[in-house]
């Protein structure tokens, strides 16, 4: 890449990220008066909002453990994240009671630090990469795409097998930082990741049925 396109790449991305950490302080600004609503903070991280909420919420799912019943409802709400972003969605849809949910301040301060938290982490390994892949509206279809897959993987209810969760969660959780972040290479290992959920699920699925043939021989 050029010197200059590259030094163009660099401004984008710290525009990018100072304006959502603006957006993140003004928020916490707002909530110390105790007025700023779940629907209104969402509103103002704009499409950003999606990333967030995503990676927020999948954190607890990449574990090794399953998480049972509640992985089939997380993946059912990660592929309805997924299916707002691809179709154009200013912000994540809450019913309204949801949106008019005023936390306190304590909870306002210790979510929006946690959010700036995971944001100069998601930083930390992440640069501008084929960028066509994460902007503008195909960016947001391949990445709502991604997202719905993986939810609708983590949906099917193995439950107490390992990693059930995990593997579709690390696939969200690299869509969602890739879309955030405008790198394509998070895409692709988000697509890898969707890869071995489906392999290793058909792996699971094989060995059932190669124990429930031999059960049936011995009976």
């Amino acid at each position: 890449m050029p010197a200059g396109a590259g030094l163009r790449a660099t401004l984008v991305r710290m525009s990018s990220y100072q304006v959502l950490v603006q957006a993140i302080d003004d928020c916490r600004r707002e909530a110390r008066g105790g007025h700023l609503a779940l629907g209104e903070a969402l509103d103002r991280l704009d499409t950003s909002a999606f990333c967030f909420v995503t990676i927020v919420l999948v954190l607890p799912f990449l574990q090794p453990m399953s998480l049972g019943p509640l992985g089939v409802a997380g993946g059912l709400n990660f592929a309805a994240l997924g299916w707002q972003l691809a179709r154009g969605d200013h912000s994540p849809w809450l019913p309204a009671r949801v949106r008019a949910i005023e936390l306190s301040e304590a909870n306002w301060e210790r979510l929006l630090a946690v959010s700036k938290r995971i944001l100069g982490w998601c930083r930390a390994f992440t640069r501008p990469r084929l960028r066509s892949w994460v902007q503008g509206p195909l960016g947001r279809r391949l990445s709502g795409a991604v997202m719905i897959a993986g939810g609708l993987l983590m949906a099917v209810p193995f439950f107490g097998v390992p990693l059930n969760n995990a593997l579709p969660g690390f696939a969200i959780f690299f869509a969602a930082v890739g879309e955030l972040e405008e790198d394509g290479l998070m895409l692709v290992v988000a697509g890898l990741f969707l890869l071995l959920t489906v392999a290793y699920f058909a792996l699971i699925l094989y060995l059932i049925f190669i124990v429930g043939d031999r059960s049936l021989e011995f009976l």
